[in-house]
């Protein structure tokens, strides 16, 4: 008995099953319907929070985000120490090129701006130059200049 078993076994073992496919039609294109106006796309966060799934307005306009700065008190420090000192980390730089703003970046700095905001990045960099001087944004370069107040030439 166990003679013929084992032939049987071997036999099944070689086996193989054939399966059928069916053929499979082509993915019908179908157009994305329109996204309505009043639409926000949100995420649920946990239970009772639902995200807004778009960039706040401090991402589109940089000069929006909010900065709250505490510089150190240095004997030396300059106007243009804390322009740059405010600038750090926010995609801008300030430009150094043109000799008229000298005057301005040596200026001291003030006591009453080693402690700035919270405010908007525009309104800390307009505190640091004073009314003076009027703020030249190149959204291109991201760098920020400064000339004199058509008010403040003689």
């Amino acid at each position: 008995m166990a003679g013929l078993l084992i032939p049987v076994i071997l036999s099944m073992g070689c086996a193989t099953s054939t399966v059928s496919s069916s053929p499979v039609d082509p993915e019908v294109e179908t157009e994305i319907p329109p996204v309505p106006s009043d639409w926000l796309p949100v995420a649920r966060y946990g239970r009772y929070t639902l995200v807004e799934l778009t960039p706040q307005e401090a991402q589109h306009n940089l000069l929006l985000q909010v900065v709250d700065v505490s510089m150190t008190a240095t004997l030396h420090a300059t106007v243009g120490d804390g322009l740059r000192y405010v600038l750090q980390r926010s995609g801008y730089s300030l430009c150094d090129d043109n000799p008229e703003v000298a005057e301005l970046y040596e200026l001291p700095l003030p006591a009453a701006h080693l402690q700035l905001g919270p405010m908007f990045l525009h309104d800390a960099l307009l505190t640091l130059a004073g009314p003076a001087w009027e703020l030249q944004v190149d959204d291109l370069a991201r760098q920020v200049c400064f000339t004199p107040s058509l008010e403040a030439l003689p």
